[in-house]
């Protein structure tokens, strides 16, 4: 299609931009910050061009780059996007100079501003470090090569740590600790199903040598030329799929999101739930089905079980809550648990669902994290108790966290709506009891978002309030585009389905499975 090689420009330009911004001098904090926000606008308007070039009715894998890397060990330098990774690729381009300019403040403070070196790097650092995670994210969502992905998926962990544990809330070091453990046991599991995997091809006849290109082994899967006993073919399921449930996080492996979640930043927060996490839920869709199709249709009732758990685990355990930013991170395990039911239903609607569902998550979470964040800065707690009558002293503040609060609870006319009635359908269409234990998330949803924003916007003003000042134009530019987003793809989300579409079918054809035939009651007799 083209020659350009746009995908490595992709994930390049913020590797690149990160060694430039720890390159700039120490007393340059400023300049840090708008080296970083150039950066990411850079790889906005290179993901741009890429969504006007991507023909959703044209090849499979777009933009495609194939070149030798490690020969001996049958892995290659291959990249190319589907619809799927394309819209991923969108939300991580839009999200993060969203979430630069959120974070503008969040390091070099006051503290940082008393000499040119030391503490004052930790600007350069906090930039860095995110852009080098949009970097990762980036290739992982382009890789065609299993160990290429593995790689990267794996890498990310390190600069997300540093994010966590350098900057945010006494607990951080713990809090960074965890996710750190969790994600890395998660990966050890899945590196032995990755070099599992390239036993498997080296011992097959469907190939001269081992391989982990991804397209090689879903050809060969699909064919029946991979001729790999189907209790191996479990084992490394399981391994893909460990890792990625930890990553999305799935019910029970959640345990370390919520601390996560309140001890970083509000935009280290959103740039994990929203961008990092989302590569877990996306390992299932295109690794776990295609490597695996049989072992995904055997272990698919348990993943759907335990993806319904979360679903209504995450909305019971948020309206216990006394954190404001604990239960914004609880709702996102209720979510997670939506994008992966609508995976493993294997429907059309399902996964155009989960992969809509993924957009719109990240959307809807980001505004809804970031006016909290903002208004907890201002306040100094994030005690839901400590609030009341915010509306009458800041009401844009107030008003757009209301907004974001209804985009969470699924509101017909917001974005999120359409991507979880998709997943309600599909699931309806082959396990309608499951689909009604998840929409009763719903009615749980709505609990906790209007009884959070009752009392924490309503009513008198609490003692401590009076003078809390409404959004500054920094941060109404960060809330602005996230709303209108919400609300674009509220009324008009066919262009994104137009996208995702046909590569959902794509990936239904390559697992051999096609939407259930419409039930249609045969008349009676005529009287």
């Amino acid at each position: 299609m083209t020659s350009m090689p746009w995908l490595t420009i992709l994930w390049a330009v913020p590797m690149v931009g990160a060694a430039l911004v720890m390159l700039l001098p120490a007393g340059a904090r400023h300049l840090a910050k708008y080296a970083a926000l150039a950066v990411s606008l850079v790889v906005l308007a290179v993901t741009a061009l890429l969504a006007v070039r991507f023909e959703p009715g044209g090849a499979r894998y777009q933009f495609v780059e194939d070149h030798d890397w490690i020969p001996s060990f049958g892995t290659g330098y291959i990249l190319g996007i589907d619809g799927i990774a394309l819209a991923l690729v969108v939300l991580t381009a839009v999200l993060v100079p969203v979430l630069i300019v959120a974070g503008w403040n969040d390091a070099g403070g006051a503290r940082n501003q008393a000499d040119a070196g030391g503490h004052a790097r930790s600007v350069h650092a906090y930039m860095a470090l995110t852009l080098a995670v949009e970097g990762m994210v980036l290739i992982s969502l382009t890789a065609l090569d299993v160990l290429l992905f593995y790689v990267f998926f794996e890498a990310m962990l390190i600069p997300m740590y540093f994010l966590i544990g350098g900057f945010g809330g006494q607990e951080k070091s713990k809090a960074a600790v965890k996710f750190l453990l969790y994600n890395l046991f998660g990966g050890l599991i899945m590196l032995a199903a990755v070099i599992g995997l390239y036993v498997a091809t080296a011992g097959s006849d469907a190939f001269a040598s081992g391989t982990f290109d991804f397209r090689a082994i879903v050809d060969a899967m699909s064919s029946g030329a991979l001729d790999v006993d189907p209790a191996v073919l479990n084992a490394l399921f399981l391994g893909f799929m460990f890792a990625f449930a930890v990553k999305a996080p799935l019910w029970p492996f959640h345990r370390w999101l919520p601390d996560a979640a309140v001890e970083s930043t509000p935009a280290t927060a959103v740039l994990m739930m929203a961008v990092v996490d989302k590569v877990g839920t996306f390992g299932m869709l295109r690794y776990c089905l295609q490597l695996f199709p049989d072992a995904s249709m055997t272990f698919r009732p348990l993943v759907i079980t335990l993806a319904v758990i979360g679903i209504v685990y995450g909305a019971i355990v948020a309206i216990g809550q006394t954190d404001v930013m604990r239960l914004i991170a609880y709702t996102s395990i209720s979510h997670f648990g939506f994008i992966i039911l609508g995976i493993f239903v294997m429907t059309s609607q399902g996964q155009s669902g989960s992969t809509l569902y993924m957009v719109n998550h990240g959307i809807s979470t980001a505004a809804l994290f970031l006016v909290a964040g903002f208004l907890v800065s201002r306040r100094g707690t994030r005690a839901i108790a400590a609030y009341g009558g915010v509306q009458k002293v800041a009401p844009v503040l107030a008003g757009t966290f209301l907004v974001a609060g209804l985009a969470t609870l699924s509101l017909p006319g917001l974005a999120p709506f359409v991507s979880e009635f998709l997943v309600l359908i599909g699931t309806f269409t082959v396990y309608p009891v499951f689909a009604v234990f998840a929409a009763l998330a719903l009615v749980l949803s709505a609990i906790y978002v209007l009884w959070a924003y009752q009392r924490m916007m309503t009513g008198p003003v609490t003692v401590g309030n009076e003078a809390i000042p409404d959004l500054v134009p920094r941060e109404l530019l960060v809330i602005t585009p996230l709303i209108a987003i919400l609300l674009v793809l509220g009324v008009y989300p066919k262009p994104a389905l137009d996208v995702i579409d046909p590569a959902v079918g794509h990936t239904l054809t390559t697992i051999g499975r096609q939407d259930p035939a419409p039930r249609v009651a045969q008349e009676g007799p005529a009287r």
